[in-house]
């Protein structure tokens, strides 16, 4: 196969002759992915040491602990610097339905019919309604209430989701229904949307508030087992957790906004691509796993993100993450042959047949072809060689085909996106100001699996390779080097004098009426939750993300003005890191 432009593939276990200097940083960078759970530990740029074990979804701190273990083989713990841990557990939890039931308690008010919308199980619309000022139009009705904490108790559900239409601008009577189902059933636990979320659009509230309520359970106990696996050897770090926006947040946090770590493992990705370029080229991130593909993209320096949040259960949520599309098609999919053509995936049957799997895979085909450069190529072979017969072809002919239906596939996927991504404003203004159309520089492959693709699939897009030899554990590397990500909505008030966040609840007295006090008082509120949350240091990296003022007209008079600010730490590197070293 043709290899050209790209760096090539080098075994990524090694330490440093003479060792670390005092005073240098050292990261460790955890991935677990649906096959398996890769780690490395690494400073100054360079991978110190690398370690992969396969995932257990029964048991992903199983996983986590194994690798965790490896690396700090020679490694007293004291000297960890960061620890990040990217994880598909809120992910699994969601796709398998196995997170905890809830029950969930409405407040629309006027203008939406939640009845035929069959939104979710065990929902309970009441009376109530607050404007988009957030003011009280309606009032609860108590006895309403307290029928529908009988319902709850009867059904054994012990979790309740509570979310008001602009409960963000005025949360009291999402309290209220706090109060009066837990003065009958003190033991149900109670999340409350203005907590979760406090963006505007209720549907995606409600949908982040309902699986923040699914997942809490179990993100809290999967907290608890990385935290005094970390304590017990000896780093003293705070533990992060990688987000869907390619950020981390420190462990503790994550409790209270567990769906923040959806597509953790996807965002780790698009973090490895990143750390792996740190220039200002646009690339396509392509991370073959064993079972999927993920697909990103890097757009002049900076990861796209997904402007309608990210999605869960099919709906769009106030997550914020990058802009990702996962294929069923991996370097282990099971290849067969149907009597009428190829067929690869969507199922994984094990490993690739030439590191002991039971059947062929794709990274069987590439292994074939490059002389067993991967695996064992009698096994390789074996494996081809039965499908070869039936299709009625040369192992060869087969391999062949199998790699040119992969880079088919992915091509094709890659496309697709790009229609996709076109629908984003950062994509739409980008091509806006530079008066052109996208057109990638490169393709960043990450995983193992990459360097047996992305060549020839950045040959047929008409760009350049890149397979680096840290490709292989970059998902790690990305987890490592991550800083810390916060962004707020700041909505104020001018006739009320009021203004709101849509983090933690907070709200206040606003007397400024120009809009440049509202921006203002955006980044101070961002500067002290940073500091509250340990990340401080980043928080003069903020760019704004919303700006729009409205005017209150009430006769032929202004009365006032709405102002909606948006501000971000947008994702990045942590300070220390200054690029890889080959």
């Amino acid at each position: 196969m043709k290899i050209q432009g790209i760096i090539r593939l080098q075994k990524v276990v090694f330490f440093h002759k003479g060792g670390l200097k005092k005073g240098d940083y050292m990261l460790i960078g955890i991935d677990v992915g649906g096959t398996f759970t890769d780690g490395v530990l690494c400073s100054q740029g360079r991978i110190l040491k690398s370690a992969k074990h396969p995932t257990r979804e029964d048991a992903l701190e199983h996983s986590i602990f194994r690798v965790l273990d490896e690396l700090l083989q020679d490694i007293k713990g004291e000297r960890i610097t960061q620890i990040v841990f990217s994880t598909t557990l809120v992910t699994n939890l969601l796709a398998t339905g196995k997170g905890e039931p809830v029950a969930l308690v409405l407040i629309p008010g006027p203008g939406l019919n939640l009845q035929e919308l069959n939104f979710f199980p065990s929902a309970y619309i009441v009376r109530g309604a607050t404007d988009f000022r957030g003011r009280i139009t309606e009032p609860l009705e108590q006895a309403e209430i307290e029928e529908v904490g009988r319902s709850i108790e009867a059904a054994g559900l012990q979790k309740v989701a509570v979310v008001g239409k602009f409960s963000q601008r005025n949360s009291s009577q999402e309290i209220q229904v706090e109060e009066i189902i837990k003065e009958k059933h003190p033991h149900l636990e109670i999340y409350r949307g203005f907590e979760v979320s406090g963006q505007l659009n209720f549907l995606r509230r409600v949908v982040t508030t309902y699986y923040t309520a699914v997942t809490g359970e179990r993100w809290a106990g999967f907290a608890a087992d990385i935290q005094k696996a970390v304590h017990e050897r000896g780093i003293s770090s705070v533990p992060q957790i990688l987000k869907a926006d390619g950020g981390t947040m420190p462990l503790d946090v994550s409790l209270r906004y567990p769906c923040e770590t959806v597509f953790s493992g996807p965002a780790a990705s698009v973090m490895g691509a990143f750390a792996l370029t740190l220039d200002q080229q646009t690339s396509v991130v392509v991370d073959i796993g064993g079972t999927t593909t993920d697909l990103a993209l890097i757009l002049a320096g900076g990861p796209l993100y997904a402007s309608r949040g990210a999605v869960m259960g099919d709906h769009y949520s106030h997550v914020r993450s990058f802009a990702l599309q996962t294929m069923p098609l991996g370097g282990d999919s099971a290849v067969r042959w149907t009597g009428q053509g190829l067929a690869i995936g969507p199922d994984r049957l094990g490993p690739a047949a030439c590191f002991d799997g039971p059947e062929a895979t794709p990274t069987d085909a590439f292994n074939f072809l490059e002389g067993g450069r991967l695996g064992q190529l009698s096994l390789s072979e074996r494996a081809l060689e039965k499908i070869a017969r039936e299709a009625g072809l040369t192992v060869r002919e087969l391999a062949e085909m199998i790699v040119q239906e992969v880079n088919s596939r992915l091509e094709a996927g890659i496309r697709d996106m790009f229609k996709s991504w076109e629908q984003e404003p950062a994509y739409r203004i980008w091509e806006i100001v530079h008066k052109r159309q996208v057109v990638p520089d490169r393709v960043v492959g990450i995983g193992a699996a990459a360097e047996a693709f992305v060549p020839a699939l950045a040959d047929s897009l008409g760009c350049q390779a890149l397979v680096h030899h840290y490709s292989p554990v970059a998902n790690a590397l990305g987890a490592a080097v991550a800083r810390p990500t916060l962004s707020l909505l700041l909505h104020a008030d001018t006739e009320q004098q009021t203004y709101a966040l849509n983090l933690e609840g907070i709200a206040g007295e606003f007397k400024d009426t120009q809009f440049a006090g509202a921006k203002e008082l955006a980044r101070e509120q961002l500067q002290k939750i940073a500091e509250r949350r340990g990340i401080g240091r980043y928080a003069d990296r903020y760019e704004y993300f919303l700006e729009e003022q409205f005017n209150m007209i009430r006769g032929w008079s202004t009365v006032g003005k709405l102002f909606d600010v948006g501000i971000q730490i947008a994702a990045g590197v942590i300070d220390e890191f200054e690029g890889v070293q080959s």
